[in-house]
């Protein structure tokens, strides 16, 4: 393997753009500029460095579009739903079953995973804290084991698969080059061992801290939460009848195309996996029409104009939360050989795969260790993560997963032990500068107690879930 100057250059910019992550600063000025450096070295043509920065963010927005609009449309229900008080309706039923704090230990974290499954945490942590944490910490549920517990269940656990959205395991295999329905899959099984052990240990770290339902202490921690004319008022939109039938009719909705998705992904019919992107247009088309049906209870005179703030309201989110990832994306994109040849206007000339090059060339260098691969790709997705993202760092991931990719260990596995640590560390449970601090805020605890609280559980928890997925797979 012969490696040019282009080469060179790319894995130059690589290492400036990991060293900019360990140092918890953005790396969209370092993509871009590598993009223009690559492709002005690679073709000898300062022109064609310009035309191949624009063609690579083109690239990676074409390729990430389905993203966007998916997030925008189940950020666009929610806000659709709080209109009607749904959203409140939707879990008040869970407030009764929380007796003691062990069992509002357990309900908070399931009704989080799910909530964030489908919603994304960032939009999901303000209704749940409003609601669901004042009546486990009444409940005696510490206030910082509930904030752990949050986190932990939405911003790690749901948020690391995102299996529902699945804006995650497409970034990721879009970048490794397969399938994103291998990676989802792996994800999923990897993100609740990981869980499970962050889970269990926080458990087991607040236990003896866990109250009597009729303890005073309960009653004062209630009332240092902040919000809490909120808590007092948050049953004054309880009566809508269209919130109640919309805090039936869309979790139903959900849970049956969750259902049909798992029957089509194990059925042998002619319609095979449901999955990947044709997953995420099907629970994104549900989205939009149960988006029509919720504005127009809210008010036929009003559905017209309120829709489109829904949706630009969505839009915003979506923008905000991965607007940064498209120059990164297009940047490993063109380390691509799928990419490369299109980014750079090559025409009938072979394309180049800078990145799958560099590995190769190294192949003399670097051990074909299995268990050196997975870790080093979870430390490295870890790397990625202190920017406080959790996403920005999956295109690096995915791209190096699909090149140090080996007969021992498939390409798929390391992009979903890549997603772990990006994730769980940058996407809000070990760094303060992350969607964390809205946790923190919501349940008034110092952000970087909970980083301390949080540290422990999770990297065990990482750590498991990486040697299992070298033993399972």
């Amino acid at each position: 393997m012969v490696l040019t100057a282009a080469h060179w250059v790319y894995a130059i910019v690589t290492l400036a753009v990991i060293l900019t992550m360990i140092f918890r600063k953005g790396v969209v000025l370092p993509t871009l500029l590598g993009t223009f450096l690559v492709a002005w070295v690679y073709n000898g043509s300062l022109v064609s460095g310009f035309t191949s920065v624009f063609n690579a963010n083109l690239t990676a927005a074409k390729e990430l579009f389905s993203i966007f609009l998916i997030i925008t449309f189940m950020v666009a229900l929610l806000h659709a739903l709080k209109d009607l008080g749904a959203d409140r309706q939707m879990i008040a039923p869970i407030q009764k079953v929380m007796t003691n704090g062990h069992i509002a230990f357990v309900m908070l974290s399931m009704v989080t995973f799910v909530i964030s499954l489908f919603f994304w945490p960032t939009p999901a942590v303000p209704l749940i804290c409003a609601l669901l944490v004042p009546a486990a910490v009444r409940a005696g549920l510490p206030v910082m084991g509930a904030a752990m517990i949050v986190a932990i269940s939405g911003q790690g656990m749901a948020l690391s698969s995102d299996y529902v959205i699945q804006v995650a395991p497409m970034l990721s295999a879009k970048s490794a080059g397969i399938e994103t329905a291998a990676v989802a899959d792996k994800a999923l099984l990897l993100s609740v061992i990981t869980g499970a052990v962050a889970i269990g240990i926080a458990y087991m770290m607040i236990r003896k801290q866990i109250r009597k339902p009729n303890d005073p202490q309960n009653e004062k921690e209630w009332n240092t939460l902040p919000g809490g004319h909120t808590k007092t008022a948050a049953s004054a939109s309880l009566n809508s009848r269209w919130g109640k039938i919309f805090a039936i009719v869309v979790p139903l909705s959900m849970l049956l195309v969750m259902l049909y998705m798992v029957y089509t992904k194990f059925s042998s019919g002619r319609m095979g996996g449901f999955e990947g992107g044709d997953g995420a247009a099907f629970i994104g088309g549900v989205a939009v029409l149960l988006l029509s049906f919720a504005t127009l209870a809210f008010g036929k005179s009003k559905a017209l104009d309120r829709i489109s703030e829904h949706i630009t309201e969505g839009f915003v989110f979506a923008f905000k939360a991965m607007g940064p990832v498209i120059p990164i994306a297009g940047f490993f994109f063109l380390g691509s050989g799928d990419f490369a040849g299109s980014i750079m206007s090559l025409g009938e000339k072979a394309s180049p795969a800078f990145l799958f090059d560099l590995v190769q060339a190294g192949q003399n260098v670097i051990p074909e260790n299995m268990v050196l691969s997975a870790f080093g790709i979870l430390i490295i997705g870890m790397i990625t993560g202190l920017d406080g993202s959790g996403f920005s760092g999956l295109p690096l991931t995915g791209a190096l997963s699909g090149a140090l990719a080996s007969g021992n260990v498939d390409p798929a596995t390391l992009a979903a032990i890549g997603q772990m640590g990006s994730i769980w560390v940058g996407g809000g449970t070990l760094i303060a500068w992350s969607s964390l601090v809205a946790v923190a805020g919501f349940c008034g605890v110092s952000v970087m107690e909970l980083v301390r609280k949080n540290f422990l559980p999770v990297i065990i928890g990482l750590m498991v879930s990486t040697t299992l997925a070298l033993l399972i797979w």
